[in-house]
């Protein structure tokens, strides 16, 4: 069986972690890299360090995938003069994709979330802030039957019919059409001024509504009929179990401070390390998580009514006045401890799709790339 390949390895990842989930503001994807080259080698890292760089092509990587974009922000050059352009210049030089899944890993199901909620052990998980399933469209279209194939061909090719791993979904039955041709038309079927019968198929499918523009000209473009007759209907948004963090139990109460130390012992040491604010007796039964920095999250902890928001980068002032709202109690641990968990999940997850392909191999970074030394 031949190796993977670099497009491989985007699809596998964009279906794990899709990309339309990611905020307007963030960049996920590619980088850099031949999607038709071998990726039959991967690492994995938080961030795509000079160090995390040296390491994967040392190891023999094809393919980089990190959580946090080494291009976020705008620039107007990937010199090798600059920090940034110098590793985007190596990895091409070594062949090496760089691939990105930020904010559609973080409200993936499963995501960067899940995964610290699995280290520090919660269970029965549902999304902190949830995203609603994505916006839907439903396609009703009146087409004679012996035209129906070649529309619904059409509409499929323009994005319709996909529902979650299934492809080319559609519902049709046959009815009597009717219609009087006016002064000025162009009829396919019938006469002008005359009321004709024609045998339709009603033709049923659901598109995401941002493919409207191709759904629209696909259905156009293969009707027979001079004015075509259809509907569009937007569907009701319905509960995803997609969202931002998760809330969850733990499986036995314990306090504060006990939960605390078990995140400590759960999560890469670093020298940023992990603290509580709250009463250290208090007992802890619901947790909610959020991978990175997670402050904007305190209200939406605060309203699930959990015993504990554990996330990273927290401020004393901000937390002061969380606390002083009668939030619950937080753990602050490491941006880059809190995210680093994710990388196994996205390891775990293509091997389990590639493992069997020849000479595929993984490995998750030995390089700590969170910036704070010493302490």
């Amino acid at each position: 069986m031949d190796e993977v390949t670099v497009a491989e390895v985007i699809a596998a990842m964009d279906d794990a972690y899709p990309p339309h989930l990611a905020e307007d503001w963030d960049s996920v994807g590619l980088v850099c890299g031949d999607p038709s080259e071998p990726a039959a080698k991967v690492m994995f890292a938080v961030d795509a360090t000079a160090g995390v760089v040296d390491e994967a092509l040392a190891w023999g990587a094809q393919m980089l995938i990190v959580h946090h974009p080494l291009l976020l922000r705008g620039v107007d050059t990937v010199g090798a003069q600059t920090p940034k352009g110098a590793l985007i210049h190596k990895l091409i030089r070594s062949r090496c994709a760089l691939f990105t899944a930020h904010t559609n890993a973080d409200s993936a199901l499963p995501g960067v979330s899940d995964a610290l909620a699995d280290a520090v052990g919660l269970v029965d998980l549902r999304p902190l802030d949830e995203k609603p399933a994505p916006n839907i469209d439903k396609w009703v279209v009146f087409v004679p039957v012996a035209d129906a194939d070649s529309v619904r061909e059409a509409m499929f090719a323009a994005g319709g019919g996909e529902i979650g791993d299934y492809r080319e979904c559609s519902w049709s039955v046959t009815g009597l059409g009717q219609f009087r041709p006016t002064q000025g038309a162009h009829p396919v079927i019938g006469t002008v001024g005359a009321v004709e019968f024609v045998d339709e198929s009603r033709l049923e499918m659901v598109a995401h509504r941002g493919v409207r523009s191709s759904m629209l000209a696909a259905l156009k473009h293969a009707h027979p009929y001079e004015e075509p007759a259809f509907d569009v209907l937007e569907m009701a948004s319905l509960p995803s179990g997609r969202g931002l963090g998760r809330v969850g139990r733990l499986r036995a109460p314990t306090t504060l401070r006990d939960f605390t130390a078990s995140v400590k012992a759960a999560l890469p040491q670093t020298v940023w390390g992990v603290r509580a604010a709250g009463n250290p007796d208090a007992l802890v039964t619901t947790a909610a998580v959020s991978g990175g920095a997670g402050d904007s999250m305190l209200g939406a902890a605060t309203k699930a009514g959990v015993d504990v928001f554990v996330t990273s980068d927290l401020r004393h002032h901000v937390v002061d006045e969380h606390l002083r709202a009668g939030g619950p109690a937080v753990i602050d641990v490491a941006h880059w401890a809190g995210e680093f968990p994710w990388c196994r999940q996205a390891k775990d997850m293509l091997d389990s799709r590639f493992g069997q392909r020849a000479g595929w191999a993984t490995a998750l970074t030995t390089v700590r790339t969170d910036p704070w030394t010493c302490g």
